[in-house]
């Protein structure tokens, strides 16, 4: 069932954490402001830390272990899939909203199917 594995999960992570920050302007929605432009941003930024900091094929600093990045992943996709009706811009136009409820998703989608352990060992738990 779970057939992603994490060298592959972990270049996800940091195209997503792009993504993330840029999703306002790449959508077309950084004029609205407030926390449809806010949340994906932080989140962004927040997914490239914590990756950084994993411990996988792609976190240099690694000591979070993966199943642990993994819960990171599925309460932060959770909250950005849910944002739009906390934050109360669901009523906004569809390139608002839609986005971080189809990136959400998505997000959790490929947890369900990522590994949890590195297939090999990490550069820094071999150092």
């Amino acid at each position: 069932m779970r057939f992603i594995p994490t060298k592959v999960h972990g270049v996800l992570d940091y195209l997503v954490g792009i993504a993330l920050i840029a999703a306002p302007w790449l959508f077309g929605f950084s004029a609205v402001g407030g926390a449809a432009v806010i949340i994906p941003i932080v989140l962004g930024v927040g997914l490239i830390v914590y990756s950084l900091f994993t411990k996988y094929e792609w976190g240099p600093f690694g000591f979070i272990p993966m199943p642990v990045h993994l819960v990171f992943d599925i309460v932060a996709s959770l909250f950005l899939a849910l944002s739009p009706w906390i934050f109360g811009f669901s009523g906004e136009a569809l390139n608002v909203w839609l986005p971080h409820v189809v990136v959400g998703v998505t997000v959790i989608i490929v947890v369900l199917f990522s590994k949890p352990q590195p297939e090999t060992t990490p550069r820094a738990a071999r150092a």
